[in-house]
């Protein structure tokens, strides 16, 4: 039962579900709509501490929505979707998992590598570790509290490969030159431990608002994972393909519809392995990636869909002329129409 009544307003609910339907279509191929595909959500803020209190800062993120953001998804131009996201310890909320001390210095999170050596990680028990309690406390208060008109975002799960280089720094790509068989140990690991939260929160969460890290603004449609790919820019093409690719397709395969993949570097020659993955339908472009959108949306299938967030080096009017707007979500908010 909803904490405000208005989480289970069935009008917000229909709304919401209106844009779920046209970005299906956009993934399926059959988006007739004849303006570009637009999203940029709004997050709620709590007060209190999510690392002390999870339960009580959830309920205020509900109050917030409730107050102030629930009726931004009436629009008629852009997706708005409303999110709750508990994103503890940002990109490090893993390697906190995996006993790696984290720190919060100068408004950011930051880890320290471990001094254990390459080949020896450990599986945490995800049963006792506090971390991760954390976040099924933080998940379930929203199932019990949320009503059905929320979306709630994971905590930021990443992937094998950015939590390697979290935990041992550049030892690990290293490793994976000179002794590929001792790193793949490892990064097995890691995605053993990612694999198993995922489905952790899937069987925690309802499909229909469960969305992995930035909710706001990677919405997908129900059913879809995310890994962040930052440092793939790192890896040779080889490498990619021989060490971590099928772990990042088996950790997408968690979902039933596969997923996305963040990348906000220079990516571009991983192209022909990210077409080749069944499992990938999305690619995220932010910063410097969004500038390669035209490679992108050349070198992928035609049912991989490209999130952009524009930038001074590719705007939504270039990027429009390059797409044609197919297969294209403009993650940015928008003031008027953008034609296709």
């Amino acid at each position: 039962m909803a904490i405000f009544k208005i989480l289970d307003d069935e009008k917000l609910i229909a709304a919401r579900d209106g844009w779920f339907a046209k970005l299906e279509s956009l993934f399926d191929g059959t988006y007739a709509e004849k303006r570009a595909f637009a999203l940029n959500g709004v997050l709620a803020v709590g007060k209190s501490d999510p690392y002390l209190e999870p339960e009580k800062w959830v309920d205020e993120c509900l109050a917030d929505i409730a107050e102030n953001k629930a009726e931004k998804i009436c629009n008629e131009q852009m997706f708005v979707p409303v999110c709750v996201e508990y994103g503890i310890y940002g990109v490090h909320y893993i390697d906190k998992i995996f006993g790696a001390d984290v720190y919060f210095q100068d408004g950011q999170w930051y880890n320290r590598y471990l001094g254990s050596p390459i080949g020896s990680l450990q599986e945490p028990d995800l049963e006792k570790d506090e971390t991760f309690r954390l976040s099924v406390r933080a998940a379930e208060r929203f199932v019990k509290n949320g009503g059905e008109f929320p979306l709630f975002g994971l905590p930021t799960i990443a992937s094998p490969l950015n939590i390697a280089v979290n935990l041992y720094g550049q030892e690990i790509l290293m490793e994976m030159l000179a002794d590929p068989e001792n790193a793949r140990k490892d990064l097995e690991t890691i995605a053993r431990v990612l694999e198993k939260i995922h489905r952790a929160f899937r069987a925690i969460l309802p499909e229909r608002q469960l969305q992995p890290v930035i909710s706001w603004n990677r919405t997908q449609p129900p059913g879809y994972g995310q890994v962040c790919g930052c440092t793939t820019q790192l890896v040779s093409e080889e490498l990619y393909r021989e060490l971590i690719a099928d772990l990042d397709e088996r950790i997408l395969g968690v979902y039933p519809h596969g997923g996305m993949i963040h990348l906000c570097g220079s990516h571009t020659q991983h192209l022909k392995t990210f077409r080749s993955m069944k499992k990938l339908r999305a690619l995220q472009l932010n910063d410097r990636a969004a500038e390669d959108l035209e490679a992108y949306f050349k070198g992928l299938r035609e049912d991989q869909i490209i999130y952009l967030n524009p930038c001074d080096g590719m705007t939504i009017e270039r990027a429009l002329q390059i797409t044609g707007g197919k297969r294209l979500v403009i993650a940015e908010t928008i003031r008027g129409e953008y034609r296709i």
